[in-house]
């Protein structure tokens, strides 16, 4: 008897147990998904029309990232994004740079931020994939399309500079 008594209150509670769970996880995702279909929404429909740029300081290597974007019609439609050094030269630009980069990770510096570009303008999102090899690149893309993102909902021309 008492084994039939522990048996039941296990089952009992390994059924309450996996109820719970269920409902919960349901929940978050058709959350996750009202949230994230609310944000696709709120910021293709509230992009102001004009040209938005964003800049971070230079760093160790006397580099700064430099992103421009265009907005019309309320759609990001033109993204450039690249590094520049003190004297306006360009790392996409810089041949031996990028062939050594190349070398090293398999992918250049011009190749890494034309697909970041790309992928930017097809998701008219920062939630874009890291470009493997370019990590650093990546994040720092990001960073720069989520402040002009902003800039461009604001309708702020202003340079941003990110941080």
């Amino acid at each position: 008897m008492k084994k039939k008594i522990v048996l039941a209150s296990m089952l009992f509670a390994s059924v309450l147990t996996l109820a719970a769970c269920g409902n919960s996880s349901e929940k978050e995702t058709t959350t996750e998904a009202t949230k994230v279909e609310q944000t696709t929404t709120a910021a293709a429909t509230e992009l102001k029309d004009g040209t938005y740029r964003a800049e971070t300081d230079f760093d160790e290597r006397g580099w700064k990232a430099v992103h421009t974007i265009t907005v019309s019609g309320g759609k990001v439609t033109e993204s450039t994004f690249d590094y520049e050094n003190k004297d306006g030269a360009l790392k996409s630009e810089d041949e031996e740079y990028n062939k050594n980069m190349e070398a090293k990770s398999g992918i250049s510096s011009k190749d890494a931020t034309d697909k970041l570009d790309a992928e930017f303008l097809e998701a008219q999102s920062a939630d874009i994939e890291v470009v493997s090899g370019a990590t650093h690149t990546s994040e720092n893309f990001k960073k720069t399309a989520e402040a002009l993102l902003k800039a461009a909902a604001e309708g702020n021309t202003e340079t941003i500079l990110v941080k």
